[in-house]
């Protein structure tokens, strides 16, 4: 899933400031728990269980932030390893905020 840089601009005016802060990391996606496969170039993202709600975010798209870097990202995995605010990006949407060679990032997110 891509977006063009004006989506971003879009979104990011029309949804202010991020309802939610926590870490970011990055995982090598397949079939996830919203029943797709999708791969490392895909704009994804899995949410922690208290945010995932039993699937019920399935197909939201959030974007997320970090040092004015913006990238939006299908919600399509489970992450029970994540804290409640935490977020597990695809390789594309974390090399899209910073270098996968950090592993862990702060981000800033909400739901679109």
């Amino acid at each position: 899933m891509r977006f063009s840089k004006t989506f971003f601009a879009l979104v990011a005016a029309i949804s202010g400031a991020a309802a939610f802060d926590g870490d970011a990391t990055f995982f090598f996606p397949g079939l996830g728990a919203c029943g797709l496969v999708n791969s490392d170039s895909d704009f994804i993202v899995a949410l922690s269980t208290t945010q995932f709600q039993s699937g019920a975010k399935c197909g939201t798209v959030i974007p997320d932030e970090v040092n004015g870097q913006t990238v939006m990202a299908q919600v399509v995995d489970l992450c029970p390893g994540c804290a409640a605010n935490d977020v597990d990006l695809s390789p594309a949407a974390f090399s899209g905020l910073a270098s996968t060679d950090l592993g862990r990032i702060q981000v800033s997110w909400d739901f679109v």
